[in-house]
């Protein structure tokens, strides 16, 4: 059974970094293309960002290009979501997917 546990989320001023982890259990790792998505009140959920299984590859959505880095750790089985120059429109619950699974969802809060 595959989990996602993802972490680093919080309260973060407009222009703040916060660095999101995602760790995963139960599945071959490597072999997985992940993205995190985020979905803030009233909206959909979107995609932010995704990478695939040896982590050559990526894509982002434009809203958050040259703002958020997504990486992977296949050894450590982590992936994450470096997030700098933080708006308050960057304010949701992030979370994790893998085909088949997503984590339970961390917040981020952008606010002065």
């Amino acid at each position: 059974q595959v989990q996602l546990v993802e972490s680093g989320g919080g309260l973060v001023q407009p222009g703040g970094s916060l660095r999101l982890s995602c760790a995963a259990s139960g599945t071959i790792f490597n072999r997985n293309g992940m993205g995190w998505y985020r979905q803030a009140p009233g909206k959909e959920r979107e995609l932010v960002a995704q990478i695939t299984g040896g982590g050559n590859l990526v894509n982002y959505a434009g809203s958050v290009k040259g703002r958020f880095t997504i990486s992977r750790d296949n050894a450590k089985k982590t992936m994450y979501l470096q997030m700098n120059s933080l708006k308050p429109e960057d304010t949701a619950v992030y979370y994790c997917y893998l085909p088949g699974s997503w984590g339970q969802g961390t917040q981020v809060t952008v606010s002065s």
